[in-house]
């Protein structure tokens, strides 16, 4: 299995804060079921930069570490850049990278309350480029979950998304985990990931996650999840269904 988001590397974000915790964090990842893992630390977000040439030297760090403790987990580069208005600029000067660093996708991260309004041009511009932008964990921003339309059409014009294990099982609470279930009913998410900062307040769940979407959804929704992953970093493109609209349940009296 691949995890597609994780703040696995140490010292360079809100996630691990040292080499040992990122030691614990692969075998919680192993125990899983986990063998692959693409560490994508924050950047641009207003308080942390991690540009591509110091993630690809820490995730090299890493695996050796790892290599070295004998854990059977591989750590590839990625990152998990906020969205501002340089960003094709910043991909031009090599500052942001692909998942993987071998893929055509790359992770654009909302305002926790918002979507700016030069969304659906910045990913527009991005496609440009020849990239797929992957809006990360949209069910957990405010506006897409007030008005999914917004999603909607940023996927229905090419973008991806990606959903995290925890919001689908219900650690981030009912309203999200019923929200992330609209998404994937309404075919606008690709890819489940875990988007673990450690090994306490916010782990993997992948597992869980995906015993979850097997039984509510059956086989072919899980292999699609752990398929997507594969595809990308393969470097291929990857599976994609018809998006469609949320539909909303209307209350009875107001419409």
């Amino acid at each position: 299995m691949i995890d597609i988001h994780c703040h696995i590397l140490p010292r360079v974000d809100d996630g691990s804060s040292n080499f040992t915790e990122s030691l614990l964090m692969a075998k919680q990842a192993e125990s899983e079921g986990i063998r692959t893992i693409v560490a994508t630390p924050h950047h641009q977000n207003g308080k942390y930069n991690n540009f591509k040439v110091d993630i690809l030297q820490k995730t090299a760090e890493l695996n050796e570490y790892l290599q070295s403790e004998k854990v059977d987990v591989t750590i590839l580069p990625g990152q998990e850049t906020r969205i501002y208005g340089e960003f094709v600029e910043g991909f031009k000067d090599d500052e942001i990278m692909t998942l993987g660093n071998v893929s055509s996708y790359v992770f654009l991260e909302l305002p926790t309350s918002s979507v700016p309004r030069y969304t659906d041009q910045l990913c527009f511009d991005i496609q440009m480029l020849g990239l797929t932008p992957v809006i990360v964990h949209p069910e957990r921003n405010t506006e897409l979950l007030e008005n999914p339309d917004k999603l909607y059409r940023l996927v229905k014009n090419g973008a991806a998304s990606q959903i995290t294990a925890a919001s689908l099982t219900g650690y981030f609470g009912k309203k999200i985990q019923k929200f992330t279930f609209d998404l994937v009913e309404a075919n606008l998410t690709h890819f489940l990931a875990s988007d673990a900062h450690n090994t306490k307040s916010r782990t993997f769940k992948m597992a869980e996650a995906l015993d979850l979407v097997e039984k509510k959804y059956g086989t072919d929704l899980l292999y699609y999840f752990i398929d997507n992953a594969e595809l990308i970093l393969d470097g291929q493109d990857i599976y994609r269904e018809i998006p469609e609209k949320v539909k909303r349940k209307k209350i009875f009296g107001l419409f």
